[in-house]
């Protein structure tokens, strides 16, 4: 039972022929110049949050084709993360990896380690159910389910057990308030969620993982579909809700993810390149192949 998960149909043949377009048309990427200084130093972030996430050594195969190689990274709690890089760079299947989405994969292989909280989620024993509570996802294109705008938001807790009507309006109202669109259906609750915008849509969807409680919300380019006007409102949104939660973010509109993120990573053809504050990274990367992808010089 994964419906919480807002999963989209993925499959191994369609993830490995993506992997395999990517390296077969990566660019050659010439040495650049550095990018300017910056004008102030950015803080370290162990200074600022505790780690959330730790992966380490983290690796993942497509049958034969390797998908993500070696990717050690921390992900700071009550903080977002944009992941950035070119089209089958791997940024969604780490994302995935993240709430095991990649087990759903009968080709997918994985090793190395990823840990909440510090305890690895690929252990033997570990509760994937509760993992995908915990760790919640929404992807890129709004999918609610053909009900009611409080039965869509309502349909988790209820599944984990919580029938009181008096607790179910309670986590209905709080997680469209979280969501930033319970002004615009609080008098429409009973209508079909099928009528919303789609902007409105994509923010129900959030509402509608938010509605138990997750402590880490993964989001698969969640606004690529939306007019810049829902786009801009749900931007304001993923920045508010690291005040709840640890967001991780992949998108490919650097823009956004300058105006969004605490931290930033940029993978190129299944490597973690670099990762940074994303002040310093825009301002000041250390890795050539960063410089040049985000002064738009190859993507």
């Amino acid at each position: 039972m994964t419906f919480f998960t807002e999963t989209q149909p993925t499959t191994a043949q369609d993830a490995q022929e993506g992997v395999q377009r990517a390296q077969s048309s990566a660019p050659h990427v010439q040495a650049a110049p550095m990018l300017a200084p910056c004008v102030q130093p950015a803080p370290t972030p162990s200074a600022q949050h505790s780690i959330k996430m730790h992966i380490s050594h983290l690796n993942v195969f497509y049958g034969a084709t390797q998908a993500l190689q070696n990717i050690t990274l921390d992900i700071y709690n009550h903080s977002v993360l944009a992941l950035i890089g070119p089209s089958g760079c791997g940024k969604s299947t780490f994302l995935r990896c993240l709430n095991r989405m990649n087990d759903t994969l009968s080709s997918a292989r994985i090793s190395g380690n990823v840990l909440l909280d510090g305890k690895d989620i690929y252990a033997p024993n570990s509760n994937v159910i509760r993992l995908r509570k915990r760790v919640g996802m929404v992807f890129q294109q709004p999918n609610p389910f053909p009900m009611s705008i409080y039965d869509n938001v309502a349909y988790g807790p209820r599944v984990h057990g919580i029938t009181k009507k008096s607790s179910l309006d309670e986590i209905v109202t709080r997680s469209l308030q979280r969501a930033a669109i319970y002004n615009e259906v609080k008098d429409h609750l009973n209508d079909s969620a099928l009528s919303l915008s789609g902007g409105q849509q994509q923010r129900l969807c959030i509402a509608r993982a938010l509605a138990v409680e997750p402590e880490v919300l993964l989001m698969d380019e969640p606004t690529s579909a939306l007019d810049p006007i829902s786009t801009a409102k749900n931007e304001e949104l993923i920045a508010s809700l690291k005040e709840h939660y640890t967001v991780v973010i992949v998108t490919h509109n650097m823009q956004q993810a300058a105006r969004v993120s605490d931290y930033t990573a940029f993978f190129l053809l299944g490597e973690m390149v670099e990762t940074n504050s994303t002040y310093q990274l825009f301002h000041e990367p250390h890795d050539e192949r960063c410089a040049d992808y985000v002064m738009g010089r190859f993507g």
